[in-house]
């Protein structure tokens, strides 16, 4: 998608739709920016990448990093898209630690679960080593240095997930939303908008094209988390309760709006016998509140932000397809 940017480059003209006014469904969007970009996106599509021509060709093209030749810089947006994967899958598969202090029996021998601690460590480790390398082959030192401290940004996001909780059972952490917001960032949208000024930089933009792309990084993973927050709660076709977090965006602000005290009473009364929660209770209190509501108009704010940074470049394809990734993501029902 940062290609067809990447060509043209500059400052385009003409206003942004509103996000009243929708847009396609996330589905239809994925694939209108996998046709830009020539196949699909992810570095996990064995299909793509054992059998397609378009893959085999990128893949030849692929190599060229690290010299002098024309395509060059064609080969290091697709290396840097790649990179920027490649990280973020590491850190999920490192968050598939289990904690063997709180398993049970019925979770499955113990000796297995060690096992599979060992092979997430391992796994995502390998995954960081050769994102790291095939970081170093693209010899730029302000790429190095921008994926490098998103990759701190990410260590210390995980870390203040863990280490944030409050004494109540460690359900849900006494912060507001700022504090939500700067966590949120660290973890969730620093490496994606480290990496999209990383690209300008590779293209060789501007510093200020290069904090426009970093803005819609920032914003659009920003709508992107909110809007996986608020699931569990405008959700309309599922007929479960689906659980969701105490620290997420409603919940959060919830807690604004009620208080700390009248919040922490209401998840003890959602615990039944055995400290097992009732999400359906919590999630009527919640949707009866604001929190809900404020969470959507946060959402739809961050995505606003987005567009706006969009309006910086020219009109084009690549634009389109980034713009609808916003108006997928601030659609609610």
């Amino acid at each position: 998608m940062w290609g067809a940017l990447l060509r043209r480059g500059g400052r385009g003209a003409g206003g942004h739709r509103g996000l009243a006014s929708g847009g396609p469904p996330w589905s239809q969007v994925v694939s209108e920016a996998e046709k830009i970009v020539g196949y699909p996106t992810s570095f996990m599509s064995l299909r793509c990448l054992l059998s397609d021509e378009l893959s085999n060709i990128a893949m030849q093209v692929r190599k060229l990093v690290g010299t002098k030749h024309p395509l060059l810089d064609t080969a290091r947006q697709r290396s840097l898209a790649e990179i920027t994967e490649l990280i973020h899958t590491a850190f999920l598969v490192h968050r598939g630690i289990v904690n063997i202090g709180e398993l049970k029996s019925c979770n499955g021998p113990l000796k297995d679960m060690q096992f599979g601690n060992k092979m997430a460590i391992l796994s995502g480790d390998f995954l960081l080593a050769n994102a790291c390398t095939s970081l170093a082959q693209l010899q730029n030192t302000k790429v190095v240095e921008l994926i490098s401290s998103a990759i701190g940004d990410l260590v210390q996001g995980i870390y203040y997930e863990n280490s944030k909780s409050c004494e109540e059972n460690c359900l849900t952490d006494d912060i507001g939303i700022s504090t939500w917001k700067e966590q949120v960032f660290l973890s969730h949208s620093a490496l994606l908008a480290k990496s999209c000024q990383a690209a300008m930089e590779l293209a060789k933009h501007s510093a200020e094209i290069q904090d426009m792309a970093f803005q819609y990084g920032k914003h659009m993973s920003m709508s992107h988390k909110l809007h996986s927050d608020l699931q569990p709660f405008v959700k309309e076709s599922s007929s479960d309760t689906m659980v969701f977090s105490l620290n997420s965006a409603p919940a959060v602000l919830h807690q604004e709006f009620l208080g700390r005290e009248a919040w922490i009473k209401q998840i003890r009364e959602a615990q039944g016998k055995g400290n097992i929660m009732d999400y359906k209770k919590l999630q009527e209190a919640i949707k009866a509140g604001k929190g809900v509501t404020s969470a959507i108009e946060l959402c739809r704010c961050h995505g606003n932000r987005a567009l706006a940074a969009l309006e910086r470049f020219p009109p084009s394809e690549a634009r389109a397809a980034l713009a609808n990734i916003v108006y997928a993501m601030t659609r609610f029902p």
